[in-house]
Order: structure tokens, then sequence, then C-alpha cells
């Protein structure tokens, strides 16, 4: 998948190059050559943009209808143009001129609908397709098949395959029982992926069987890795401890976390100085609003089960909690001030987590941190928990871009899978779409309680 969609930006950006050529070429300007730095600023800003409105989004890139991605790649030639003419301002260019680059970013516009057409329809192409077929006939296996038919990837489902069912067994003269067993009968279907989905594993398990599939050219992989694929998060009530010990990820060495660590301290202090002019107005704002102080400082739970304060600015009504105790967030909630309600929309509240952050307590990107009372409660309830807390809690992550604001123990497990799955494939790439993602999130107003 990964490997696609780099394949889709790949042609992006050498059309973005041939575009500028072009429009050079048709104003008559084939003795000025763009420099690099012109090239990369033109690309760059259509690259940001596209990835912006979600044109290379792995859960979109095969469901956009015809007029959704016409408009959105409209709406990044129009954004584009308002990025790139405010560069041109800052530092004007001898080639981009403003006429080049209406003309570039029209021929670019033409380029990127035909090629994203083309794209999808060449991959969604039945020839091109993966043919799967699902070891198992339990609940598992059942999730598989829905995860397939939701089109997420270009995956043919082609049905069960039962380890239970004998030849002189079989019900009905299906394919399965005229085959002499899994190799043959996934040979006959002309299998490319097989997932193995065994919850209940009655009998010995086809493990020669499944080796000379491997050797045949058909990819085996295991239930809870091919939800990850699709899914983005991990299937945790199916996962074992041994699955997380041989799995391909988790690489949480000293380097890394302090490579992190320095990108923390730098985002964090010039993040805190940007918004600096913010806090007297807020600070105002949360006093004529309400009474109380204008500082909420709450204990969470950090790297290794360690508590800190976390510091926000306050959105609900002094002593909001005295009679309940700790409770979830809900939707309207009746604690949440008028400028609360603002603040937290506009995820403002947490400017004040930048301090966090440069203290150590924090990352920029992480899981996001819960309180005490909360984390010990779902320990206890929810496979894995603790593993969250490997790895400093964030401002922002994975989680809260994927998933709404949790309010319940069931939220609780699903922003889990989300946060084990960053943990699993932490890198500086994913990190960065977390923070563009976060960007989208912060202006569409989507998730905030």
């Amino acid at each position: 998948m990964t490997q696609r969609i780099a394949l889709l930006i790949f042609g992006d950006v050498l059309f973005a190059i041939l575009a500028l050529y072009a429009a050079m070429i048709g104003m008559h300007q084939q003795n000025k050559i763009p420099l690099p730095a012109d090239i990369f600023i033109f690309a760059s800003v259509l690259l940001f943009s596209s990835y912006f409105l979600e044109l290379y989004s792995r859960n979109k890139i095969y469901s956009f209808i015809a007029k959704e991605r016409l408009a959105a790649i409209c709406l990044n030639l129009i954004i584009s143009f308002i990025a790139l003419s405010t560069v041109l301002f800052l530092a004007p260019s001898e080639v981009l001129g403003r006429r080049v680059l209406i003309i570039s970013l029209s021929i670019f516009g033409m380029f990127q609908l035909i090629w994203h057409y083309a794209y999808v329809a060449i991959l969604n192409d039945d020839s091109m397709a993966q043919r799967v077929l699902i070891l198992g006939r339990g609940n598992l296996a059942r999730i598989m098949e829905r995860i397939i038919l939701l089109k997420q990837a270009n995956y043919i489902f082609t049905g069960y395959y039962d380890i239970s069912v004998r030849n002189e067994e079989a019900p009905d003269a299906s394919i399965q029982a005229m085959c002499s067993g899994l190799v043959e009968y996934a040979r006959k279907e002309k299998i490319d992926k097989l997932v193995v989905a065994l919850t209940e594993r009655r009998g010995s398990f086809p493990l020669q069987e499944l080796l000379a599939c491997k050797f045949t050219g058909i990819e085996i992989v295991d239930a809870p890795s091919f939800y990850e694929e699709i899914m983005g998060k991990l299937l945790i009530e199916n996962i074992t401890p041994g699955w997380f010990i041989f799995s391909d990820g988790f690489k949480l060495d000293y380097t890394r976390k302090v490579i992190k660590r320095i990108v923390d301290i730098f985002c964090a202090f010039i993040g805190f100085i940007l918004s600096l002019p913010l806090f007297p107005l807020i600070t105002l704002l949360i006093k004529l609003d309400s009474r109380g102080p204008v500082f909420y400082r709450q204990l969470r739970v950090g790297e290794g089960e360690k508590n800190f304060k976390l510091i926000k600015f306050r959105t609900m009504k002094q002593d909001a909690e005295t009679s309940t105790g700790a409770v979830w967030a809900k939707k309207n909630d009746c604690r949440v001030t008028r400028i609360g309600k603002i603040l937290r929309k506009l995820r403002l509240d947490e400017l004040p987590q930048f301090i966090n952050v440069l203290r150590g307590d924090m990352s920029l990107i992480g899981p996001r941190p819960e309180r005490p009372e909360f984390v010990e409660k779902l320990k206890q309830t929810i496979p894995y928990y603790g593993n969250r807390h490997f790895v400093k809690p964030g401002i922002t992550g994975w989680a809260q871009i994927k998933y709404p604001y949790g309010s319940s123990e069931e939220d609780a497990l699903e922003k889990l899978r989300y946060d084990l799955y960053y943990i699993k494939n932490l890198s500086p790439l994913l990190d960065m779409s977390i923070i563009i993602d976060t960007i989208k999130v912060v202006l569409f107003g989507r998730g905030a309680r």
C-alpha cells in the first residue's frame, strides 16, 4: 500500500516539473531555466496541498467519486496559487512570475486529474487486484471479510477455506471438497494472499500446507497483520504477546528517542513563542466568562506510568468535579463554559502544553495522556493498555486524528488500537503526516468536546 501511494506521489512530482517547463515554453521563456529552489518550492507546495486535501489518503484513494476528486484537485490549485503567490511576494523569483504560475498550475491540474483517474482505474481493475483467501470460518474470519469489502485496498474476497472440512465430510460438491488440500485449492482459485484467521484450531494446524503455499509464491499473513495493513490500527483482541515480540516494529531504541526529544524541544519552543501573543487575550476571555483560575492543572499518567501535572487553559466551571469525581467528558458537556467550548473547538486550550513538552513530561506526538483513575480501571479491562506508556504522551497523535474524543471504555479500546499502531510504526514520516492531519482537524473542528 505504501509503495503504491509513493508511486502516486512520484507521478505528481514528475508532472509538476513538466507543467512548470511547459508553461515556460508556452510563454516563450525557453532561455530561462528554473532554479532547483524554484522547482522545489513549486512541487512542495502542490504536494503539501494535495496531501492536505487527502488526495494521497489510503482510506479515500479508492472511494473518491468523480466529483469529489475533481473538486479536491480544483481546490488544490486555488490553495497552491495563494500559497505560491505569498512565497513569491516574500521572495521574488526571476522565473516564476504570476502568468507562469497561473499557466503552470492549470497544466498541472489537467495532468493531476488525468494521472489520478488513470492510477485509480488501473489499480481498481480486477486484473491488478489481489485475490484473498481466508483460512478459517469463525468470527475473526468474518472480520477479515468485512474489512476487505470496505474497498480501502484493491483486494478481491474469494471465500473461506475451512480446515475442519474433509472431502468425505463436505456437505456439497464445493471446490474445496473436490480438492485434495489447501495448496490445490489455492492454485485453482488463483490466490495471491492467504490470511490465517484461525480462532479455534480443532485438529492439526496445516503447517506443511501453508509452507507449500508460501513456496509456490502465495503471500501468507496472519489476521492481525492484515487488519493493521488495511485499517491503520491493531486488532488487540486477537493479538498474542508472541505477535508483539516477533512483529516488525516497536523499535524504540535510544537513538530514536534522542532525535525525537531534540525535535520536540525545538518545535515546542517555536510553538510556545508563536502562541504567546494569544495568552493575554485568552486569559481575558476566561476571566470575563467565569470565576476561577486561568490555568487548569490535572494529574495525568506519562511515560513509564509516572504521573505529571498537565497544564491547560481552564474550559470548565470551577470545581466541576467536586460532587462527581473523575468522569468522562461528554458531548455538549454542561460543565464546559461558553469560552471553553470555543477554546476546545479550536484546540487553543492545549497551547500551555508546550510547557509540558519543554519540561519533558510530554512529546508533541504520542498517545493522549489519561488520568490515573481511568488508567487503573482500563488496565484491568483492556489487554495491553499499559503498553501505551512505553513512550511519552503527546499533545496530538495518531488516535487523536483518527478517532473522535473518547468518552467511554469502548472508546478507550478503539483509541488504544491506534496508539499501539503508532508505537509499532513510529517514524519521522508518520509524525509529519500526523502534524499535517492535526492542522486539518483544528481547521475543521473535528473531534472536540
